[in-house]
C-alpha cells in the first residue's frame, strides 16, 4: 500500500485504486502507529476512490512534525567517493574507517520546513562548487523504533564544502531546500525486498546527463541496524525519517547546475522528480 498526503487529507492506493481516507487522524497521528499496516488496511474499505491525477499531482512531501536523519558511507561506491573527494584536505581515511566501524555515520538532515515534495525546486548552495543529488531509500521509523513505511529521498549534498573539511559536514548537507522527499509512504507487509533497485537520472535541457543505479542489497549496513543507532539516547515524539545512504555517486566531472531536472525511481514505492534551485538571496 502507499499512502499519500495531499492538501486536503489523506490518500491510501491500493491495487491501484486511490481511496480518500475519512475520519483518520492528522498526519503525525495517522503514521506514528506500529501497527500502520493492518490500520490502513482497515480504514481503506471506508474511504471513497479519487482520480489518481489528483493524487499525483497534487501529492506533497509525506512528513508532519517529523525531523529528516541521514546516514553516511552505507555503500562501497560512497567510501571510494567520499574518501577522493577529501584526501587532500587529510580526510579520506575517515571514511575508510566508518565504512568498516561497528558504528555507523547518522546525522541530522533537515527540518520539516528544509524538506520539499514531488515537482518542488530543491536548492544548491552558492558558496559550493561541487554540487551532487544523492537518492536513497527513506525509512520511516514509529516512535519505539519500528519501521512501517519507507519513500524515495534526496539528501542534496555540496561535495565542495565537504571534501574541504569532514568537519564542514553539517554546512554541506543542511540548508534551506535541501531534502527532497516522496512521492508517498510505502506501507507494506512485510519488509522492503533487499532487491530492490535504486535508480536516478539527471536531465539537462532535456537531455541526459546521469544516469546510474544499484539495489538495496549493495549497503553493508542493516537498515534496522541504522535506525537502532539513531535511536540511541534520542527520542522521537511522532517517529521520524531516516536517509539511508547513497549508491549512486556521479563522478567528479560531474555537479548541479540550475534548472537540472533529478527523477529517482525506487522499485514499488514510485518516482520523484524536482529541478535544481539556487539558494535565495
Amino acid at each position: 500500500m502507499r499512502l499519500y498526503k495531499l492538501p486536503n487529507g489523506s490518500i491510501l492506493e491500493k491495487e491501484n485504486e486511490f481511496h480518500k481516507l475519512v475520519d483518520v487522524p492528522a498526519w503525525d497521528e495517522l503514521i506514528n502507529r506500529d501497527d500502520l499496516h493492518a490500520y490502513l488496511n482497515a480504514e481503506e474499505r471506508h474511504g471513497e476512490t479519487v482520480s489518481s491525477d489528483v493524487v499525483l499531482n497534487e501529492c506533497l512531501a509525506p512528513i508532519g512534525t517529523q525531523e529528516v536523519w541521514a546516514s553516511g558511507v552505507t555503500y562501497y561506491s560512497s567510501r571510494l567517493a567520499r574518501m577522493e573527494e577529501s584526501k587532500d584536505a587529510g580526510g579520506g581515511d575517515f571514511y575508510s574507517r566508518v565504512y568498516g566501524a561497528d558504528r555507523p555515520e547518522i546525522f541530522f538532515k533537515a527540518t520539516p520546513n528544509r524538506v520539499v515534495g514531488p515537482g518542488k525546486s530543491f536548492r544548491i548552495r552558492r558558496d559550493s562548487t561541487w554540487d551532487v543529488p544523492e537518492p536513497e531509500l527513506t525509512l520511516f521509523a514509529t516512535t519505539s523504533g519500528k519501521i512501517v513505511g519507507y519513500s524515495v529521498g534526496n539528501d542534496v549534498s555540496s561535495r565542495s564544502i565537504e571534501g574541504e573539511n569532514p568537519l564542514y559536514l553539517p554546512q554541506a548537507k543542511t540548508f534551506d531546500d535541501c531534502a527532497c522527499l516522496g512521492p508517498c509512504l510505502y506501507v507494506p507487509e512485510r519488509p522492503i525486498d533487499p532487491r530492490t533497485g535504486i535508480r536516478m537520472s539527471v536531465e539537462r535541457d532535456g537531455i541526459a546527463v546521469f544516469a546510474g543505479s544499484t539495489t538495496i542489497s549493495e549497503m553493508k549496513r542493516e537498515l534496522q541496524e541504522l535506525v537502532d543507532y539513531l535511536f540511541r539516547e534520542t527520542s522521537f515524539a511522532s517517529g521520524v525519517f531516516l536517509m539511508t545512504g547513497t549508491g549512486i555517486v556521479p563522478g567528479a566531472d560531474f555537479t548541479l547546475q540550475v534548472d537540472d531536472l533529478v527523477k529517482i525511481t525506487i522499485d514499488g514505492i514510485g518516482e520523484l522528480a524536482n529541478r535544481v534551485a539556487v539558494a535565495r538571496d
